[in-house]
């Protein structure tokens, strides 16, 4: 038989048998006091310091614990508004952007392409496609565009119209070169330091990597010419008021345009050289890129060979140089040399002696007598590069100095008042020329009115634009907010004080001393 469970019963425990818990604590309220965090305003702060301290004062319930919650909370408010948190937020906000200037971004509109189908499952046969052969492929791709091309701007709603009439007088414009004295180096220094750069002085030129600029010799407005890696030119007014705030983009040619300069005697006239072969005129009359020549190879370079800038002297990448004249009918060429090298990156006309030209080769300096060119010995050598050079150019109003432009992180000065057989050497300046694949070359440049100064860009950050004197003394850095990209593309103003730089995105920076 089982046996019925037992339940312990609870007994009450008497007075003497309850144990010892220890002292006890008051109990808490349940209701919790929210108090306002506002860090980032001083008033709410100072208020709710006052209302702590108030509560401590009219609450003597309050605990040792919450009295000492509430002094850290004290604590906590008094560190936080030493830090200046709002003012330091304020300072590291990002400033806003300036809308772009210049030509402006196309809206890229996909196609709708149908849906794929299979074709097993609409049991259907497979198609057969015929491959095309390489060499009848090549003979579609236009390499170079033939004859003249029309002036019309590409950026225009409507094509076919004629140029502003404001720019045509600006091109037209011939200004008279002043014979300035050359300032000292102080002084110099002092005309550098009012050039400044704002906002409306950095404008979208060209779409792709400027590859080339130069200034137009007027002086009533600035008026820039760039070219960028696909062939296009355009052409900026500063404060113009027609295209995209001031900027004409024009197509003449279908490869990188290399080199590019206004004629001195007649300032219309833009000659500009390409990687397609071609090299072309402006003629504003018909309003059309009159090609004056045409290579089997590409075009590094050009130079006006005569005064008058008739005459032109061209350098292939094939390693020949050709003499052309403009007043000769044709697209052809009056003399052609090869030189001992592989490819010409440079050259450059003597300003006074124009029988004599200099070239950047891929791994020497050479000056070379028109003369005595056929003969293929230089006149003179500049030793002392270990990589390609870049450019090489004498100074602008006496040709005493030589300035080149090394890949071995070197910008070397050259004395050439005598043209013996070896030019000795002035100075060098260290800098790093390793722009990589998506930069334009850096090519350190003569100042047409200081010619004992040179500027160069940088690839140093913050981005700058640097203007050595000829003994290597650092004469000043070009800075400023506005340029936060690598300006490989320099030129100076060859009578006004202006400097522009052209980056890797198709934008022109101006330093000027006009506001």
């Amino acid at each position: 038989m089982s046996r019925p469970l037992r339940r312990n019963k609870k007994r009450p425990q008497s007075s003497q048998e309850t144990p010892n818990l220890g002292p006890t604590r008051s109990k808490r309220s349940t209701k919790t006091t929210r108090w306002p965090l506002e860090e980032e305003d001083e008033e709410e702060e100072a208020g709710m310091k006052e209302d702590l301290d108030e509560c401590a004062e009219w609450s003597p319930a309050l605990s040792a614990y919450e009295l000492e919650r509430l002094e850290n909370i004290r604590q906590n408010q008094a560190f936080l508004s030493s830090l200046n948190v709002p003012q330091v937020g304020a300072a590291v906000k990002p400033k806003h952007k300036a809308p772009q200037r210049g030509l402006k971004k196309q809206k890229v509109t996909t196609e709708l392409l149908p849906q794929r189908k299979s074709l097993r499952l609409q049991k259907k046969e497979a198609e057969m496609t015929v491959m095309t052969s390489t060499k009848e492929t090549e003979k579609d791709v236009v390499l170079s565009l033939e004859g003249p091309v029309p002036m019309n701007p590409v950026n225009m709603e409507e094509s076919g119209q004629p140029l502003p009439a404001g720019l045509l007088s600006l091109l037209e414009e011939n200004s008279v070169k002043r014979d300035e004295q050359k300032l000292d180096l102080k002084s110099y220094q002092l005309v550098l330091q009012t050039m400044v750069l704002d906002e409306n002085r950095v404008t979208k030129v060209v779409k792709n990597r400027v590859y080339c600029g130069t200034f137009h010799p007027c002086t009533s407005s600035l008026l820039m010419a760039a070219g960028d890696t696909w062939g296009q030119i355009g052409l900026w007014t500063l404060g113009g008021g027609w295209g995209d705030d001031g900027v004409l983009l024009f197509e003449p040619h279908t490869r990188a345009v290399s080199c590019m300069a206004f004629s001195h005697s007649r300032p219309s006239t833009l000659i500009s050289t390409s990687y397609d072969g071609v090299a072309r005129g402006t003629d504003v009359e018909r309003g059309v890129f009159q090609e004056v020549y045409r290579s089997d190879s590409l075009l590094k370079s050009f130079d006006f060979l005569s005064h008058d800038c008739a005459t032109l002297l061209m350098g292939g990448g094939n390693g020949k140089v050709s003499i052309v004249d403009l007043r000769t009918p044709g697209t052809s060429h009056e003399l052609l040399h090869t030189l001992n090298t592989r490819t010409l990156r440079s050259v450059h006309v003597h300003p006074v002696q124009k029988q004599y030209f200099i070239t950047a080769e891929s791994s020497a300096v050479h000056v070379y007598d028109v003369r005595k060119v056929k003969a293929g010995q230089p006149a003179c050598a500049l030793h002392g590069h270990t990589l390609s050079i870049s450019s090489a150019y004498f100074s602008p109003n006496t040709g005493n100095r030589v300035l080149t432009t090394c890949m071995d992180n070197k910008l070397r000065v050259y004395d050439s008042t005598s043209l013996v057989t070896s030019a000795p050497l002035l100075s060098s300046v260290s800098q790093s020329m390793q722009t990589g694949r998506w930069l334009s070359k850096l090519r350190a440049l003569w100042h047409p009115k200081q010619d004992d100064c040179f500027v160069v860009g940088s690839v140093e950050r913050p981005r700058k634009v640097l203007v050595y004197h000829e003994s290597g003394q650092l004469v000043h850095a070009f800075q400023d907010d506005h340029m936060t990209t690598v300006c490989s593309v320099t030129a100076f103003h060859p009578t006004r004080n202006a400097l522009m730089g052209g980056n890797s995105t198709g934008k022109l920076h101006v330093f000027t001393d006009q506001q």
